[in-house]
């Protein structure tokens, strides 16, 4: 009854300074050659529509592992549990590690894969915006998990910030990370505008430095002119590194690419970012 009640809820919306692992190497062997804790933060795609890894599976969503030295995060759970599951088998993620999930929207794309997984650990706490239906959150209390609901933007542990709910139509969180290279700014579709999304980080957590900005950056169709508007704004807010995925568009993707050069971090499911 729990599974159908979330399902129901889901159907009713539809390289300077750090180390960028290629899919065609074993992370899972990169790993074991490191102690714990030796990066400072470690960003693993293990859901989304664009394939890069051979071993994953892709499919229309978005889910990123942030693994810190005190804790580890995921940031929305894609669109099936299936896939996800499959996926953080394929690169040798244990659900049990994971000690928060930060889902960005309602959309079934980002919180299609929270039931299956917390089947797996429940022992979580969820961090979902407060404009969720109520029962999403019962639904996910009943499965064991503990519920926080985010309205304005704060600080949820150590280094790891939410933008608070953002947006007037489609209510959504990103998330924030500081690093010694600055800003890491995550987001999940980024309906409330990319660019606003980087403001709003800025300004919650004063920087100069945007380090990366990655995620789903809803591009889909825009045009030319604006998608050049955009990428001029991201220079502007001095964002350094971009890695767009998901829902980005392809267009985007290559203009992105072609003027950000190195610092263009080609992404989609199984893509491991790391730096010490």
């Amino acid at each position: 009854m729990v599974k159908f009640v979330i399902l129901l809820v889901f159907g009713l919306f539809a390289v300077c300074g750090c180390s960028v692992i290629s899919p065609k190497d074993e992370p899972a062997m990169l790993r074991q050659n490191e102690a714990p804790g030796s990066h400072e933060i470690e960003l693993i795609i293990v859901y989304d529509n664009n394939p890069l890894d051979p071993r994953l599976q892709e499919s229309w969503g978005f889910a990123c592992l942030v693994r810190l030295p005190e804790k580890t995060v995921l940031f929305d759970t894609g669109g099936d549990s299936a896939t996800l599951l499959h996926n953080m088998r394929a690169l040798e993620i244990d659900p049990a590690e994971i000690d928060a999930i930060v889902l960005s929207h309602i959309h079934g794309d980002h919180v299609g894969g929270l039931n299956g997984l917390l089947e797996e650990n429940s022992d979580v706490v969820v961090y979902l915006p407060q404009s969720f239906p109520q029962g999403f959150g019962d639904g996910v209390r009943s499965l064991g998990a503990e519920v926080h609901e985010v309205s304005e933007a704060e600080e949820l542990f150590a280094r790891v910030y939410t933008t608070g709910e953002l947006g007037s139509g489609i209510i959504e969180q990103s998330l924030i990370i500081t690093t010694s290279k600055g800003l890491v700014i995550i987001t999940g579709c980024a309906h409330p505008g990319v660019v606003h999304i980087i403001r709003t980080a800025k300004d919650i957590v004063p920087q100069e430095r945007v380090y990366l900005t990655m995620g789903g950056f809803h591009l889909t169709g825009a045009s030319t002119s604006q998608i050049e508007s955009i990428i001029k704004e991201f220079r502007q807010l001095s964002v350094n590194k971009v890695a767009p995925c998901h829902c980005s568009g392809d267009e985007a993707r290559r203009m992105f690419r072609k003027e950000y050069g190195e610092d263009y971090i080609d992404s989609g499911a199984g893509k491991i970012i790391t730096w010490p």
